[in-house]
Formats: C-alpha cells, sequence, structure tokens
C-alpha cells in the first residue's frame, strides 16, 4: 500500500521497515467506521465523508505518534475539524441544488437498528433537524449528544474555549429538541405504518393514504435536478396523497416498494417498473406518518445496495 492512501476497510497491508506507519494505520482502521460516523453526522452525505477519511488519513501520516495520548480523541478531532470545512464548502452547495436536499440514505446493518441511540442519531428526520444548525453548532452537537465527547475535547477540536462550547451545545440542544419528534417510536411501529403506507402507494389508494398520514405530513422529494421531484415541501396528508396518487396514475407505472432499513430505521426501496426509483424514509408519531422523505437522486442512490458499518463507539 501507497504510504499517502486510505487503508481499505479491514486488515491494512503491512509496510516493510515502517513499524511507525503500521502503528499508525493500524489505530485508523480500528476506528474507521466511527470517524465515518462522525463525518457523516456532521454533512448527510456519504461521499463527503469519505472524502473527509481521505483527508483525515493523510494528516494522521504526518503526526508524530510519540506525542498522541489518545488516538480515538486525535482522530476524531481531525475528522471534525476536515469535516467543519467541508461542511462550509457544503453550504454554498446547496444553495445551488435544484429542490428540496435531503441526506443521502445508506442501508445499515441490524446492529444499527437494535441500537436505539445510534439508529435515532443517523435518522432522516434528525439529520434534517441538524441541517437547520449553523456548521459548528452542529459539530457541538453531534460530539457532545451522539458521541459523549467532553467539552474540553470539543473545544480544541472546533477552536473554541470550553466555556463558550458549553453555551453553543445548550443553544444547539434546544434548538433540536424544539423540532425533533416528540416522542421515541419504536421500530415495530414505524414498520406497521410503512406497511400500510406501502399497500395503499402499490394499489394507488388515496384513502388508504390518507388513514395513514398524518394531518399535518410533510413530504420533501429529493430528485437533485436529474429526477423530477416537488420542487418545495407538500405540507398537508390532502395535498400529499394527491401528489402521489396523481403521480403514480400519470406516469402509469407499476410501483413497488421493497421494505429495508436505512440509517437505522425502516423504510422503502421504491421500484418503478421493476427498476429501483428510490428511497422513502418515514418519521412517525402516534402511529401515523408526519414526515416523508423520498430520495430519487441517483446520486444519492449508491449506498443502498451493500451495508455501510455506523458506530458511535
Amino acid at each position: 500500500m501507497n504510504e499517502r492512501s486510505e487503508p481499505t476497510k479491514g486488515t491494512a497491508e503491512p509496510i516493510a521497515g515502517a513499524g511507525r506507519m503500521d502503528s499508525a494505520t493500524e489505530a485508523f482502521v480500528a476506528h474507521r467506521s466511527l470517524l465515518f460516523t462522525v463525518a457523516y453526522e456532521m454533512l448527510g452525505s456519504a461521499a463527503d465523508a469519505e472524502d473527509v477519511l481521505q483527508e483525515t488519513w493523510l494528516r494522521w501520516m504526518k503526526v508524530d505518534m510519540e506525542q498522541v495520548r489518545d488516538q480515538r480523541a486525535y482522530l476524531v478531532r481531525i475528522a471534525t475539524r476536515r469535516s467543519l470545512d467541508r461542511l462550509r464548502t457544503m453550504r454554498r452547495r446547496k444553495e445551488a441544488y435544484v429542490g428540496p436536499w435531503l441526506p443521502e440514505p445508506l442501508l445499515t446493518a441490524p446492529d444499527v437498528a437494535e441500537d436505539a441511540e445510534l439508529a435515532e442519531s443517523v435518522s432522516m428526520a434528525l439529520m434534517l433537524v441538524l441541517e437547520t444548525l449553523s456548521p459548528t453548532e452542529r459539530a457541538v452537537f453531534v460530539l457532545r449528544e451522539a458521541f459523549d465527547v467532553g467539552y474540553d475535547e470539543i473545544a480544541a477540536a472546533v477552536d473554541k474555549s470550553p466555556a463558550a462550547v458549553r453555551q453553543i451545545a445548550h443553544r444547539a440542544r434546544r434548538h433540536v429538541e424544539a423540532r425533533r419528534p416528540r416522542e421515541v417510536v419504536s421500530a415495530g411501529q414505524t414498520r406497521a405504518a410503512l406497511e400500510s403506507f406501502r399497500r395503499a402507494l402499490e394499489t394507488n389508494d388515496l384513502q388508504g393514504l390518507l388513514d395513514v398520514l398524518a394531518p399535518e405530513v410533510v413530504l420533501i422529494s429529493d430528485g437533485g435536478g436529474v429526477k423530477q421531484a416537488a420542487p418545495r415541501p407538500i405540507t398537508g396528508a390532502e395535498k400529499a396523497a394527491r401528489f402521489i396518487v396523481g403521480g403514480v396514475g400519470k406516469a402509469q407505472v407499476a410501483l413497488t416498494g421493497d421494505p429495508t432499513v436505512v440509517n437505522g430505521n425502516p423504510a422503502l426501496v421504491l421500484r418503478v417498473d421493476g427498476e429501483v426509483d428510490g428511497v422513502m424514509a418515514v418519521r412517525v408519531e402516534d402511529a401515523r406518518i408526519t414526515g416523508l422523505y423520498y430520495v430519487r437522486n441517483p446520486q444519492k442512490l449508491t449506498r443502498i445496495a451493500s451495508e455501510t458499518p455506523l458506530t458511535l463507539r
């Protein structure tokens, strides 16, 4: 393996005569899933998270290992700084994005769904709430609330004083709490609502959709200017249901939904005439769907064929 290339997931290839390099590589590989999860929760983009990993690796190779007391903390600090830089750049990209922007969905393993804290932290609903934070607020919130990083370590990562970080964390937490789901819904409850939605969708049943959609439901579709999508969020059960039924009826296609687990939560892979059209994630409250998040942009559907490992530790 070339010294300046990122090691692939798994066991790193040893480098002859480079014991220090082996140690650094082993540390990076050991924490790779954690670093990806940190970057993904900050960015909402797997492609950008992978770029952050590459940049983190290159920076890590220049570090004097003898000066590093906590390799995990040091790597998280590098990944956070690189993510912050990229998040500010992404803000400009999103301003030019065609239509609503949704996080990139990830097919995840059963262990992610079984970890309630992890599943909630990467859920489409919470990731959308994080989009309303400033870059620094998002970094502080993610590190503190999801990864339980200490205030002093967060301060070093975001170049703020610990006192300032505490204030930012309090402000971000209050902002998120006001917008996140009011209750924690079990995977079983979400699957039940999603199954009712799937049946109504496949049969183009308007009343069936109205029965499972909450009156205040919000439908957001992301086509990225490549696939047709609603140019802005659609609010209200009647409007959302008629948009769905009208779209399927007008296209005169066979629409089916395959149950899956995306971002640690039940979701559907929607197919049109057998071909993947997009991923539908949902937010459920009181047994009804309050959020529909439909990703159609093909550039965001590259992570639904194989599982992406995620971890908070």
